[in-house]
This record gives C-alpha cells, sequence and structure tokens, in this order.
C-alpha cells in the first residue's frame, strides 16, 4: 500500500483550490458570465493584535502559481468521477480542458510596510480564472506575509549585526509552509535557515548546530558530554556547541581550555541572562546563541536584562502565530464597481491603488485612492503591474533584495508603529473619489428580478 504523500507541485494547482471555486466557474459559465472581465482585490480587514503594519510576501509564488495554473486530463476525469459536476455545462469543462490564467496581475513589491484594507494585490481577468485563483493566493499571502512580518519585527528588535536564524521546520503547520516560512524569514532580513531543501534551492548555505541526543548518546556510551563535543569538532570543526544539556557553566568552563579556542556555544534552556553572562565570561571570545520558543518580546527584555547574545534561533513562534487573514474580494465586474455590506465585513468598491506619501525618506500617510487618480508629486504608488494577459513582467528577485526592502521599508514607518507595545495607528485616509464610490455604489438600487 502507497501512502500518499500530499504535497503540491505546479501540476497540482488546478486541484489546489476549495470546491466552492470550481462550482462557482461552473456557474458563470453555464450563465453566460465567465468572460466578464473581474477585479479582485487581496488585503487584511485588520492587523493581527500587536502589530502597527504587515511586510507583504508571497508574490512570487503567486506568480509561479498563475502561470502553470492548468487542469490535466486526468484531474478532470477525477473531478467528473466525484459525481458533483454532473449538471456543470460543457463550457465549463472545456475551459478546463483547455484554459490557463490570461489576466492582468498588479501587486505591491514583496517586503513592502502595508496596513489594514490596503491591497497587496489584485487580479484582473476573466470572471472564472479571477475566482479560481482565490484559495492558492490567499494560502501562499496570508502566511508568508504572517512568517514575513514576525521576521521583520525581529530584525527591528535584535538590530542589524545581530544573527538570526530560522529554526522553524519542525513548529511549521506543514512541509510546504516550512518550505515557504523559511523563504519569507529569508526575504524579511533573517540571515540562515536550518531547513535543508529550502536553503539549498534558495541558493543559501543551510546553518544548525546539534542536539541534546548527540551529547546524551555520548555521555551515555563514551562517559562524558566533553566526548560529544571532541566528536563534533573533528567532524565539524568551529562549529557551534550545544552546552546546556547537564550544568552549562560547568561545560563552558572546561570548554575555556579547549584549543583552538571554541568558536561558538548554544544556550537552549534556563535562565538565558545570567547563563550567557556566566558563559562569556568564560568563552570572551566565543558567539553566544540562544534559541528555546524566542520570540521579537523576549528578545527585546533579554537585550534590556544585559544578556551576553549574539544571535538567536527562532522557530515555533516565528511560523506560527496570529494569523494574517487576508480575504480576496471583488471589488469590480464589466467595469461596474461593487461593494460587500455586510456589517463587519464591507468592502471598499472600484480598483484601488495605495499612495504613500514621503517625506525625507520617512513614510508619513498612505491615501487608498483608485487607480486612475493622479499621484501628487511627495507621493509614490505601491501597487505594480506584474503579469500582463498572464505573462510575468519582470525577473525573479533576489531574497537579498527584498531582504533590502523590508529594512527599508521598516525603516521608513515612525517609530510609533513600529514599537512592539500599543503600537500607533499608521495614518491612512481614503481619496474624495473612493469615498465618493463607495457612497453611490452603497446607495445603487438592486434592479428588480426580470419576469
Amino acid at each position: 500500500m502507497t501512502y500518499p504523500a500530499l504535497l503540491a507541485a505546479p501540476e497540482d494547482y488546478g486541484l489546489l483550490t476549495d470546491l466552492y471555486q470550481l462550482t462557482m466557474a461552473s456557474c458563470y459559465a453555464g450563465e453566460g458570465m465567465a468572460d466578464r472581465r473581474a477585479s479582485f482585490e487581496l488585503f487584511a480587514r485588520r492587523l493581527p493584535s500587536g502589530y502597527g503594519y504587515l511586510i507583504a510576501m508571497g508574490l512570487a509564488q503567486a506568480i509561479d502559481y498563475l502561470t502553470n495554473l492548468r487542469f490535466s486530463e486526468q484531474q478532470l476525469e477525477a473531478l467528473r468521477q466525484t459525481g458533483l459536476f454532473e449538471q456543470a455545462p460543457a463550457d465549463f469543462w472545456q475551459r478546463l480542458e483547455t484554459g490557463a490564467f490570461t489576466g492582468d496581475l498588479w501587486a505591491v513589491p514583496e517586503g513592502t510596510a502595508v496596513f489594514a484594507n490596503e491591497p497587496l494585490l489584485r487580479v484582473e481577468a476573466p470572471l472564472w480564472q479571477a475566482q479560481l485563483a482565490e484559495t492558492y493566493l490567499l494560502n501562499t499571502l496570508n502566511y508568508q506575509t504572517l512568517v514575513a512580518t514576525r521576521a521583520a519585527r525581529l530584525r527591528d528588535v535584535a538590530g542589524p549585526a545581530t544573527k538570526l536564524l530560522e529554526f522553524g521546520t519542525r513548529r511549521a503547520f506543514s512541509p510546504q509552509g516550512a518550505l515557504w516560512g523559511a523563504r519569507a524569514a529569508l526575504a524579511a532580513g533573517l540571515d540562515e535557515t536550518s531547513n535543508v531543501l529550502a536553503a539549498l534551492e534558495l541558493g543559501r548555505q543551510p546553518a544548525g548546530t546539534m542536539a541534546h541526543a548527540l551529547v546524551m548518546v555520548f555521555a551515555a556510551l563514551e562517559g562524558h558530554e566533553d566526548d560529544a563535543f571532541r566528536a563534533f569538532h573533528r567532524y565539524f570543526p568551529g562549529a557551534a556547541l550545544l552546552i546546556d544539556t547537564y550544568d552549562t557553566v560547568a561545560a563552558a568552563e572546561r570548554l575555556a581550555d579547549q584549543v583552538p579556542p571554541v568558536a561558538a556555544v548554544r544556550l537552549d534552556s534556563g535562565d538565558l541572562v545570567e547563563l550567557s553572562q556566566a558563559v562569556r565570561s568564560h568563552l570572551p571570545q566565543a558567539k553566544i546563541f540562544a534559541s528555546s520558543d524566542l520570540d521579537e518580546y523576549e528578545i527585546a527584555r533579554l537585550q534590556r536584562a544585559g544578556a551576553a547574545i549574539d544571535g538567536y534561533g527562532l522557530g515555533t513562534k516565528l511560523v506560527t502565530g496570529d494569523p494574517v487573514n487576508g480575504v480576496y474580494k471583488l471589488v469590480e465586474i464589466d467595469g461596474i464597481a461593487v461593494m460587500k455590506e455586510a456589517s463587519y465585513k464591507a468592502t471598499l468598491p472600484g480598483r484601488k491603488q495605495i499612495f504613500r506619501r514621503c517625506d525625507g525618506g520617512q513614510a508619513v500617510g498612505d491615501r487608498l485612492g483608485l487607480i486612475d487618480e493622479a499621484t501628487t508629486p511627495d507621493e509614490q504608488p505601491l501597487l505594480q503591474l506584474v503579469m500582463k494577459q498572464g505573462q510575468p513582467l519582470q525577473g525573479l528577485e533576489s531574497l537579498d533584495a527584498i531582504a533590502a526592502r523590508t529594512a527599508a521599508s521598516v525603516a521608513s514607518l515612525p517609530l510609533s508603529v513600529r514599537q512592539l507595545e500599543h503600537p500607533a495607528l499608521y495614518p491612512m485616509v481614503l481619496s474624495d473619489a473612493l469615498e465618493d464610490l463607495a457612497a453611490r455604489t452603497r446607495r445603487r438600487p438592486a434592479p428588480l428580478p426580470q419576469r
């Protein structure tokens, strides 16, 4: 018996969706609406609790998805075998057999700070194509934006010189999530990842140390944890040693006499302030790394307390936490602006642009307006056309370029917005034209049904 791996590849993109995307596409086809030009925008209605901003991430995977969105004969047959589409029109099947994404994609560059109700991207395409894309786009942008935002906050707190390592693979929500989490963390400013596949696929050197198991094995079989340290350095000279399995300070004392000197050690438990200071007194030249469920709040506390730590391994709290609840909503159909008016879930109509106002390189406020509004001299439009008629318009950006944009974008924000405790609201206003369109759309009476 073969167990399914359930790992998604590009050839699976067609079926990697929610059922209702396909049922709606079938309905559009049957009612002659499938080719109506539709615009959907992806945005977060609100920021996660305690966050002053988001860092947009996941665009590269969005472009890859839209470029490779196809249905194979085997996939279509599997859909038929479900029995759910027995009444689906022939036009629906024809579109899935021969169709591909032919629309346009607008997006803010990865690494850009965005705020509530500001679109990270907009899909402009035939209705059936734009509808199918919802599930995958939300999946990749929501998760990578979550990890990138956390990574950016970690880098902002730790400072540019502190080594930050991504250790989240064991805690990420899936193997796919682990890869995306590693990518988002690196693109938002972390230095290295322990995920070997992610590192090599992204052209990076994987990073890591050792586990307590190695120390315990040698202590049990050879008699002492120092045998583990010597053996590990025999094959990986200069690698960081994990010294907190038994007695952290005693291990540091013994390592003080090692020749050549120990280059780095890692602490994974205990009072990290006291232990790191004690280890520093015995190993003044060694780099000290710390791990153990750390986040930006704990790093800030350790810094205030005077911990002697040169770098951090970030895992669970980096790749999990409050989700980015991005949504994907229709804003225009066949040139007609539309909006959702449900309580607490109302949306803004029309195709929009984010106009960021800057003063001396510092972001001082955003204006959310319509796509065809003019830009003032002190504003920068953030949404860019990145796909035209189904074809990408730009090459793949390097992680270093995205990380540099992330750092610059965060640094441009007011300190009050960046602070961890009770961040201030970033100024964002709606343009007069957008407010007018919303008022006119909201008042538009529903057409009488045809009899």
